[in-house]
């Protein structure tokens, strides 16, 4: 015999095959039921247009589902996954080459690739399968990370793959043995259960075990098919929909468009606190959850000892939905209270949110947990008035004086002082408006960067201007902590007044002002182009308009604010004028980029006074400082007060200073005459 004839009988001693149809068929009709009552419970959720830019989406589940891009970021989870999915994947083929050769006549299980693919790969494959279920069940049976979810379940899914693995080895084996096979040695693992057995059994005796097995083999696998959609493994189809048809938007523009007089209107609640409140996304969100922990594990709140676990929100959720809907026609319980139902709702977890996304960020599969959060906050707020105190005080600012800061004295032009900085009254040629933000005018250590701004600016001959005493806060502060009445007045208000001006293009250093601008203002007319300033001055420097004379010679980290990174993906502007102004370069810190480590300063939070012991900024503080900086570089007012505040509980006796990316330029570019 020669290798264009190398094949092998197919279900070889099994006879009655069509139980074998039959038991296919049932497992899968148990199957779809199981999706389909999924399906009817998320469509009573409100509608959510996510099927269009089909293109998009497709790349977006070739890369995050099939090439596993967000997965495999944690490596030792990496690992395991990535040789069970991919084992699954090559073993589902060989099944199908089996069923197209066998049922439909292809005449394809011979020759090399019966060889190379069939025998070879598949049984490697088969093996790595087993390996990854070995390392999987170490990890949750011996080190047991805090971050996972421990049920029987999950335990039980590891030992049903390892069997169907080792059971598919086992009638190989006995196969090859008892029918000589001279072709069995391409099937390495195989071929050793054969040698074993071959030493040890009768013909007859592997005859028996091998049909015997077969028929338990196939009934594990259709029985894991069967049961596959009332389990975790759900997410074998779940993972791929749920990342289809996730937000094609940055994350930082995907907080729900809250349309109050439509609501007043129709009496409708406003904010979210009932499983019916939900679109049907938020609802296939819940049974999307693979129950990794990734979430919680990256929460600043939870790292800190804080009561936050987004994972469990998620959990907590999908159990009430399913424990609503206990037949596919009856829903009564999907307008029960979900705030407080569990501990998870809790309004106290809830306020701890900075709302910096990372859980958004770190989801395998595409949950989309902070936009929830938020959508509970403003239940609390605008429908039962239930905030902390100090966040109430912020809000009862912006709604009185224009800004969150109760007590300052400062006005919106006092950083001004002595620079010439021209208001839009008196230059309405100005190419570009300089929004200096709350954080930048009225609190007094911004001022300083404000000022480097606008001096940069001048520098490079920009035709720029303020509002002056004319700006407000974007309203940023009061939509995250959960009043869409007041960021709606506010958003309304301030793109009146800049189209009333003219205004195209926008420089700010607040990335929450620039997240406002860029994505939720163009929803009130507010079209604009907006650039932070890192990205304007980065722009100045790259045109030859700055040009850097003087550099530092200190070891310089930088922080990455949420609102500029992850929120909308802007990371090298900053750094590269970091690297412009400092002698050494940058020294990254490890919680960088999209994996950064939240201030603390977000969601509200820089109003509400934390727990000495459980403070996101000195947990920051902590990672910054183990860089060995002397200055720690940032990007954003917030992330200045929190961290200047955090670094000082922090630094002992070292001297680290927190300096803004354009203060670092302004100290570069400035002629040694002048500095």
């Amino acid at each position: 015999m020669n290798q264009a004839t190398a094949t092998r009988e197919i279900l070889w001693n099994i006879s009655h095959t069509w139980v074998m149809y039959l038991l296919f068929v049932i497992s899968l009709g148990i199957a779809a039921y199981g999706f389909y009552q999924r399906l009817v419970v998320w469509k009573k959720g409100l509608p959510l247009d996510r099927f269009d830019q089909p293109l998009k989406r497709i790349g977006k589940v070739l890369t995050h589902a099939a090439a596993q891009q967000r997965t495999v970021r944690e490596k030792y989870a990496a690992v395991f996954h990535t040789l069970i999915y991919t084992g699954f994947i090559i073993l589902t083929i060989a099944t199908t080459v089996v069923a197209l050769d066998y049922d439909f006549g292809f005449s394809i299980m011979q020759g090399a690739f019966y060889l190379y693919f069939q025998s070879f790969i598949v049984d490697v494959f088969g093996a790595l399968v087993m390996v990854g279920v070995l390392i999987a069940a170490y990890r949750r049976l011996i080190t047991k990370p805090r971050k996972l979810v421990y049920t029987d379940e999950a335990v039980w899914i590891l030992a049903a793959i390892f069997a169907i693995a080792l059971t598919g080895f086992l009638i190989e084996g006995w196969r090859i043995a008892a029918t000589n096979d001279p072709w069995g040695a391409w099937s390495p693992f195989g071929y050793l259960v054969a040698k074993v057995s071959a030493a040890t059994m009768s013909v007859d005796a592997m005859r028996l075990l091998h049909l015997i097995t077969w028929w338990g083999h196939a009934v594990l696998v259709f029985g894991f098919i069967a049961v596959a959609p009332y389990t975790k493994m759900a997410h074998v189809v779940m993972a791929p929909l749920n990342i289809y048809t996730a937000s094609l938007k940055p994350i930082g523009a995907n907080l729900k468009f809250l349309d109050i007089d439509k609501a007043m209107e129709t009496g409708d609640k406003l904010g979210i606190n009932a499983l019916s409140s939900f679109t049907w996304k938020d609802l296939a969100d819940f049974d999307a959850c693979t129950e990794c922990g990734r979430c919680t594990s990256v929460c600043p709140a939870n790292t800190v000892g804080k009561e936050l676990s987004p994972r469990d929100i998620i959990l907590d959720l999908q159990g009430l939905m399913h424990r609503s809907a206990k037949t596919v026609s009856e829903m009564a319980d999907f307008n029960d209270p979900i705030i407080n139902a569990v501990p998870s709702t809790s309004p106290e977890a809830l306020w701890q949110c900075t709302t910096c996304a990372a859980c958004v960020e770190a989801c395998p599969v595409f949950i989309e947990q902070m936009p929830k959060i938020v959508d509970m906050r403003r239940f609390l707020v605008m429908e039962e008035a239930n905030f902390p105190d100090t966040m109430a005080d912020a809000v009862t600012s912006m709604e009185t004086r224009g800004h969150p800061f109760k007590g300052t004295q400062a006005t919106r032009i006092d950083w001004t002082d002595g620079l010439n900085v021209k208001t839009i009254n008196d230059a309405r040629d100005a190419e570009v408006i300089l929004w200096v933000g709350c954080g930048g005018a009225l609190i007094e250590r911004n001022q300083k960067v404000s000022r480097s701004i606008a001096q940069l600016l001048q520098k490079a001959n920009v035709n720029f201007a303020i509002l002056g005493r004319e700006e407000k806060c974007t309203g940023d502060p009061a939509r995250r902590i959960g009043n869409e009445f007041l960021f709606e007045m506010l958003a309304k208000e301030n793109t009146e007044r800049l189209n009333k001006y003219g205004v195209k293009k926008i420089i700010t250093s607040c990335p929450h002002c620039f997240n406002t601008f860029r994505n939720e203002y163009p929803q009130y007319g507010g079209n604009y182009e907006v650039f932070h300033h890192s990205e304007y001055l980065a722009r100045l420097v790259n045109e030859g308009k700055l040009q850097p004379s003087d550099k530092l010679d200190k070891k310089i980290t930088f922080h990455d604010p949420c609102y500029l990174g992850r929120h909308n993906d802007v990371y090298d502007a900053p750094r590269q004028l970091v690297q412009i102004s400092a002698k050494r370069g940058l020294t990254e810190v490890a919680q960088s980029r999209n994996n950064s480590f939240c201030c603390g300063g977000g969601g509200g939070m820089s109003f509400v006074d934390e727990p000495k012991d459980k403070r996101v900024n000195q947990e920051r503080a902590r990672q910054l400082l183990d860089t060995g900086a002397d200055i720690v570089a940032v990007g954003c007012p917030f992330c200045t007060t929190m961290l200047e505040d955090g670094i000082n509980a922090r630094k002992g006796d070292r001297d680290v200073k927190v300096m803004d990316v354009s203060e670092l330029l302004w100290q570069a570019v400035q002629s040694k005459e002048t500095s």
